[in-house]
């Protein structure tokens, strides 16, 4: 199921930001941001663990590069989050006459999105059905949807930790047409194909951008 966010762009050549299930299914769940965010706020940390009577402010002493791994070895990286906030509006398609948002509004986007962080059990085939829907007695462990961000060149694999949404406006029957939605994404950074390849993305424009910097 793939829905693009509300908005009226046939006259510009956007690239359009987007959620997108990951899954063997055939008919992932995805979400493009036609209205794309204005702010995206990112954050990476370091956890500093100190040793049994370790007293420095900071981390251990060392005299020199060759001590860099050692010191090194109290420093744990997080993983990275990161928080968008998207607007859905269904206000453009339902002046031009679209008989679905007249009658659904952007109800079917918050679907979307309360569907990626409920729990699912892996069916037959690899689709993924709904935990609460299931009457599987195989002791199967639920699961999150595993999430593909595409904004740009960067593409991560995400778990979606958090959803929040705020109606602005309802149709007669109470279902939303337009809506401000919170989300926030956590990498997932291990071994995987995705993550690889956006460090290496990373790391490469890193190196070039020092290789050529005027400063």
């Amino acid at each position: 199921m793939s829905i693009p966010v509300s908005g009226n762009y046939a006259g510009l050549n956007v690239i359009r930001g987007s959620l997108k299930e990951l899954t063997n299914g055939d008919d992932p769940l995805e979400l493009s941001f036609e209205f794309n965010p204005t702010t995206i706020t990112r954050s990476r940390s370091i956890d500093i663990t100190f040793g049994e009577g370790q007293a420095n402010a900071g981390g251990k002493d060392f005299s020199g590069t060759a001590e860099i791994s050692r010191v090194a070895q109290s420093a744990v990286v997080k993983a990275e989050s990161f928080t968008i906030k998207i607007l859905l509006d269904a206000t453009d398609r339902m002046n031009s006459g679209d008989e679905e948002a007249q009658t659904t509004g952007v109800q079917p986007e918050l679907d979307i999105l309360y569907s990626m962080v409920e729990p699912k059990l892996q069916a037959p085939g690899g689709v993924a059905t709904l935990a609460a829907l299931s009457d599987s007695g195989g002791g199967e462990q639920p699961y999150p949807s595993v999430l593909l961000f595409t904004w740009g060149e960067q593409v991560l694999p995400v778990f979606m930790t958090q959803v929040q949404f705020e109606v602005k406006a309802y149709l007669p029957t109470l279902l939303p047409y337009r809506a401000e939605a919170t989300l926030t994404l956590q990498v997932i950074q291990s071994r995987n194909d995705y993550y690889t390849r956006e460090i290496q993305r990373m790391f490469s424009s890193a190196q070039n951008a020092v290789e050529t910097s005027w400063w």
